[in-house]
């Protein structure tokens, strides 16, 4: 039995603030006196027992979590593989083939509708893409979202289950600013920009997204990474960048040529020899278009 006095839990024999949790045991007992004051209390560390060293890494009360990347969601049921019951003995033959029929139905019930299909094929691909090009968990998740959305809409009926997802992921990296061109989609998802693009209109107007405008200076980062550019160089492309938005020049603008041509300027001051075939290969623009934005960025620029 414990007392509360001032908001602190005492003993209720000796009346010192010294009371501890044996979770070995189940018990709460005083150090004081050795008086148990309350046994069988319930334990809140992980219903799970391990021999592993690695035990810290897995030790969680409940499964995992539920995510959209997931036809459903991870809350499906599985029946384990190993014809054992619970203490570890053989099934018998009749309980065998009544479990191998639910693992049957319950493997059926899981794809029984046309959309739990399309969420397994699309799903399984947006994984595979987001291992080509390298993307964060959170852009996947809203990638799936999108793409959920599309399906309850019904506006997946009739298109292509790999350029509706494409443009899905297209439109998460550009929710979540990410440097991740319609190019670069094009290529890791093998899919005709032409069928993306046209996709990609269709959910921004369907959907209703609201899509950031892409801001060059992100740009930045991933060209000067593939040309070994040094610090100080992106810096000072990051400032010519800045400035060219405070004059309104970068309106209407690809952010990507942008970058390039901000670069290609930076590299010229700082007398580093990088090509305009360099910064056209890195960051999937033409030669041209770096030509056409130095024009302009070079005369304020001087």
């Amino acid at each position: 039995m414990v007392v509360q006095e001032n908001g602190k839990t005492v003993c209720f024999r000796c009346g010192k603030d010294s009371i501890v949790s044996d979770e070995d045991v189940g018990e709460l007992v005083c150090q004081n006196c050795g008086y148990v004051v309350s046994e069988k209390i319930q334990s809140s560390g992980p219903e799970w027992r391990t021999f592993s060293t690695e035990s810290d890494k897995n030790s969680a009360r409940t499964g995992g979590p539920t995510s959209l990347t997931r036809h459903d969601k991870g809350l499906s049921t599985v029946i384990s593989p190993i014809n054992r019951d619970s203490t570890g003995r053989p099934l018998t033959s009749s309980m065998k083939h009544t479990i191998e029929r639910l693992r049957t139905w319950d493997s059926r019930s899981q794809s029984a509708q046309s959309t739990d299909r399309n969420l397994r094929q699309a799903l399984s691909e947006l994984g595979r893409l987001k291992d080509k090009l390298a993307i964060s968990p959170g852009v996947i998740e809203k990638a799936a979202y999108i793409y959920r959305k599309a399906l309850n809409k019904g506006l997946i009926r009739g298109r292509s289950i790999s350029a509706m997802l494409a443009a899905s992921l297209y439109a998460a990296c550009r929710d979540a600013e990410t440097p991740r061109t319609l190019v670069d989609i094009t290529y890791a998802a093998n899919v005709k920009r032409k069928d993306i693009s046209k996709c990609y209109r269709l959910l921004h107007q369907e959907l209703d997204l609201k899509m950031p405008v892409v801001d060059p200076v992100q740009c930045i980062a991933r060209i000067s990474s593939k040309l070994d550019i040094s610090e100080k160089t992106k810096r000072d492309a990051i400032r010519i960048l800045n400035s060219a938005k405070k004059r309104n020049e970068s309106s209407g603008k690809d952010p990507m040529g942008l970058a390039a041509t901000a670069l290609y300027i930076s590299c010229i001051r700082n007398k580093i020899p990088v090509t305009q075939r360099d910064l056209a290969d890195s960051s999937g623009v033409t030669e041209v278009t770096i030509r056409n934005r130095y024009k302009g960025l070079r005369i304020h620029e001087k």
